[in-house]
């Protein structure tokens, strides 16, 4: 079994956190923002905008919160490697962690691309 050390993913680990924690927060302010728009607009044509909004807030939720814990598994399992083997880790645990940073870069475009869906929508209806 091959061992790597895990100091080379330590630092994607804790980039993936912050950047997660950060779309925590993003997704707090989108909510509020969405609902001073529902709360000043009634027609149907913002009610079913705001509802797609809403679900897509509640998915990207999940899936941060999905991510994070799964970092935070991962993390876990490398603790006890690292004392276990020396400072390595089992190639598995790297690729899982290779797999989880992947899933983030997904998120990460994915909820960009939200974003900036949104803010088109919060111009044209704030």
């Amino acid at each position: 079994m091959e061992k790597l050390n895990i100091k080379h993913i330590d630092n994607l680990h804790n980039d993936a956190i912050r950047g997660l924690d950060f779309y925590w927060q993003e997704l707090t302010i989108l909510r509020k923002r969405l609902e001073e728009i529902a709360s000043d607009n009634t027609s149907h044509e913002v009610a079913g905008q705001i509802e797609h909004f809403q679900n897509q807030f509640i998915i990207h939720n999940e899936q941060i919160d999905e991510l994070r814990h799964a970092f935070h598994q991962n993390f876990k399992e490398m603790e006890v490697q690292l004392v276990e083997m020396a400072g390595f880790a089992d190639e598995s645990t790297f690729a899982t962690n290779e797999e989880l940073y992947e899933r983030y870069i997904t998120e990460e475009r994915l909820f960009n691309e939200l974003r900036l869906d949104f803010n088109r929508f919060a111009a044209k209806w704030m």
